[in-house]
């Protein structure tokens, strides 16, 4: 059992990757969500590489320090997607297992929609398929809950909002079930890095997003994950996912807040497990 911090390129791009686990066990590639970066994820792929499993989890564009590109379009979904192309590429062992929460997920969505082959197995945490996510919208309080997604799409004053107001904002985060430790990485990891900008610029990227993927189809097997006490995210998009998903599809829901892999991370690893030894040997 071993450890790696590496790295890897694209486009004059440079991610940091944090790989862990035997290094031929089954490969499944974590991607994190807002506001965090990799180390969110880091109490769920010690429990996989504990099981045999071989993580592979970047700090994805924007929270890397020598990938954070200017400018709202260089954070549209394709670019988000051909990241992980290229990281695939690189450790040269896909097809892969593919795990993501809360933009994480979005991702992965998108990258199974477009990039099959390069996937045998999928589970999205808290995030559902965006045509579902869309859907919900329009026939539940889903629009309501992301308010937020709205104020994100103005400029400069999010992040001096969440910079010069640092109690209010910790005291928001911790309402919605994120601990305490989290919530410091968020700042040293984040804010203190001067990540936060290009982070927001995911959401600000949002109108850029071709349309063709909030309709695209799945064609490998899914689980999705959906917690009880998510504030940011309602059942019916949990529920209208399956309906995009032409393989195996799955729903999970646990009790917990938005934050499952730091939160419930033994149940999490094992729902991975049981959808990745769900293909026929």
């Amino acid at each position: 059992m071993s450890t790696r911090s590496t790295t890897f390129t694209r486009a004059g791009l440079e991610f940091d990757v944090v790989d862990s686990g035997p290094i031929d066990g089954p490969v499944i590639v974590a991607l994190h969500g807002f506001p965090q970066t990799a180390t969110s994820l880091r109490d769920l792929t010690s429990v996989l590489n504990d099981r045999g499993y071989r993580t592979i989890a970047p700090n994805q564009r924007g929270y890397s320090p020598r990938a954070r590109p200017p400018g709202r379009l260089a954070y549209r979904m394709p670019e988000l997607v051909d990241d992980v192309v290229a990281l695939i590429e690189t450790i040269d062992r896909g097809p892969v297992h593919l795990v993501g929460h809360d933009w994480g997920a979005a991702v992965a969505w998108s990258f199974a929609a477009t990039r099959p082959e390069l996937v045998h197995t999928m589970v999205a945490v808290s995030v559902p398929h965006p045509g579902a996510f869309f859907r919900a919208m329009t026939s539940s309080g889903q629009l309501l809950r992301s308010y937020y997604m709205g104020l994100f799409q103005l400029p400069w004053l999010p992040e001096r909002v969440m910079r010069t107001m640092t109690t209010r904002m910790d005291k928001s985060l911790a309402r919605t079930g994120m601990s305490t430790d989290a919530i410091a990485r968020v700042h040293t990891e984040v804010i203190d890095t001067g990540a936060l900008t290009t982070a927001l610029n995911w959401y600000r990227a949002l109108p850029f997003t071709p349309r063709s993927m909030a309709s695209a189809r799945i064609s490998v097997p899914v689980t999705h994950v959906w917690s009880t006490g998510d504030p940011f995210l309602t059942r019916r998009g949990a529920d209208l996912s399956g309906e995009y998903v032409d393989g195996d599809y799955r729903l999970a829901v646990l009790d917990g807040s938005h934050w499952l892999p730091e939160e419930c991370p033994g149940e999490l690893a094992e729902l991975i497990i049981d959808r990745v030894e769900s293909l026929p040997r």
